[in-house]
């Protein structure tokens, strides 16, 4: 999402670390960088022009330009007014401070990923909060608008509310939330009708239906890819509704992210929840500090170790790494490895959570950085014998003609793949054969190959 902006951003911040001392017209020029940077990935002007104003502040007194390091205080000036513009330390939770059942309103324009995402939210609030969820679509507008809610409401293992032809939005308001009080629901997802634009007749609509339920939170929906328009139907639908969080879609994508920058400021509403991807899982809390992080080539630790405990087998992962320092990992583990990383998601999003990772996506340009590629190694692990996974060193030509034809890639991603699993087991070998204080003593450069050894530079 904000790989563009990361990229100019870490650039600036490049030049301003290598300097020693900082002088005004240094931090001047930097900051003439990055509102430039920050405009081209679609941020507020206004929001721009305060982004810049609280950095001079703080990046020109003395404190910093007679620092040891004024370069490095800079980049963490700049984090800090980051992370408070993207709404401050923490995520913000859903609020279900209300008498059960809570009603929740989903508002958006139509395509935002409305619906999408009041699916998602309901499997989220079944699986991590065990509630007893009703999903409700208000949207008699667009055709088969509530058989796809039912739908999706099958996929995330919640009840629906029955459809009723003729009623208006704010009669299926009241009989979702009659039918959840006689029927013990905790919380009701109410999905109303979006338009391809806004105006008066959605606003009505949407204050009758919020009039009739007093929801406990009205989320707004908005596809983070729709850049600057997104900024402005957050602020068309606060200034009408008063919303009280918003859910970005489509995160995930190759958007320039400065909606993101932007929403907390123009409405003073937190963005609470993101969409990264379509599948029912892919909604996670927003966390200003660690988008911050990534967008300033610091990474997302913390996240990625969160979605790899969330994702990850812990017994089976146990064993591998068992397997793995004593000689004895095969491509059989091999295969049950590429599996759970391909359960965390996207390899690029991955690669996005490491610290500096605008230089290591740099150096591995047109790598297919694409789970695609794990399907592939996948399947032609699948097309060898139990034999051959337990060892790989019998397979010669005619085999790998046949593992290639078996799972239908050719000969040389079969010959790609047992290199890469040679590689690995030969840094497996040489873990094993240093030892921990080895590895302490040589670092992680004795784990090259050899000729990569004098390439490596301490950072």
């Amino acid at each position: 999402m904000f790989e563009s902006l990361s990229d100019k951003l870490s650039g600036v911040f490049e030049g301003l670390r290598r300097r020693g001392a900082l002088h005004e017209t240094d931090v001047t020029e930097a900051l003439r960088e990055v509102r430039l940077a920050l405009l081209d990935a679609d941020v507020a002007l206004p929001v721009v022009r305060d982004f810049i104003a609280k950095v001079r502040e703080r990046a020109v007194g003395a404190e910093v330009m007679d620092s040891v390091s004024p370069g490095q205080q800079v980049v963490k000036i700049v984090n800090d007014v980051m992370i408070e513009q993207l709404g401050g330390e923490g995520a913000v939770p859903i609020n279900l401070n209300a008498a059960a059942p809570v009603p929740i309103l989903m508002v958006g324009l139509q395509g935002s990923g409305k619906t999408t995402t009041s699916g998602k939210l309901a499997r989220r609030f079944r699986e991590r909060l065990r509630k007893k969820v009703l999903l409700a679509s208000l949207d008699t507008q667009r055709p088969a608008a509530q058989l796809q809610l039912a739908q999706l409401a099958e996929q995330a293992s919640v009840p629906s509310l029955a459809i009723v032809a003729g009623e208006t939005p704010v009669q299926i308001a009241h009989r979702a939330m009659d039918t959840a009080r006689r029927e013990g629901y905790d919380i009701v997802i109410l999905d109303t009708a979006g338009r391809l634009s806004i105006d008066e007749a959605l606003m009505d609509e949407v204050r009758q239906v919020r009039e009739a339920t007093n929801p406990a939170e009205t989320l707004l929906v908005v596809d983070a890819m729709t850049g600057q328009d997104a900024v402005n139907t957050a602020k068309a639908f606060n200034d009408a509704l008063g919303i009280t969080g918003i859910v970005m879609t489509r995160m995930d994508g190759d958007a320039r992210g400065g909606a993101a920058l932007s929403m907390r400021a123009i409405t003073g509403a937190p963005i609470k929840l993101v969409g990264v991807g379509e599948k029912q899982d892919a909604l996670e809390d927003f966390h200003p500090e660690r988008v911050a992080g990534r967008i300033l080539g610091m990474g997302d630790i913390v996240g990625l170790v969160e979605k790899a405990s969330e994702t990850i087998d812990q017994e089976e992962a146990e064993r591998l790494a068992a397997r793995m320092m004593k000689g004895k990992f095969d491509l059989e583990d091999f295969g049950q490895q590429l599996k759970q990383i391909a359960k965390m998601g996207s390899l690029s999003g991955l690669i996005g959570m490491l610290p500096g990772a605008g230089k290591l996506k740099a150096q591995l340009e047109g790598a297919d950085l694409d789970n695609k590629i794990l399907k592939r190694q996948a399947a032609i692990i699948s097309s060898m014998t139990m034999k051959e996974r337990r060892n790989p060193d019998i397979i010669k030509a005619s085999r790998k003609k046949r593992i290639a034809a078996g799972s239908g890639t050719q000969v040389q991603e079969v010959n790609r793949l047992l290199k890469q699993f040679d590689d690995m087991s030969g840094m497996m070998k040489k873990m094993n054969k240093l030892g921990q204080k080895g590895l302490m003593r040589h670092g992680l450069g004795a784990l090259m190959p050899q000729g990569m050894q004098q390439k490596q530079r301490p950072f």
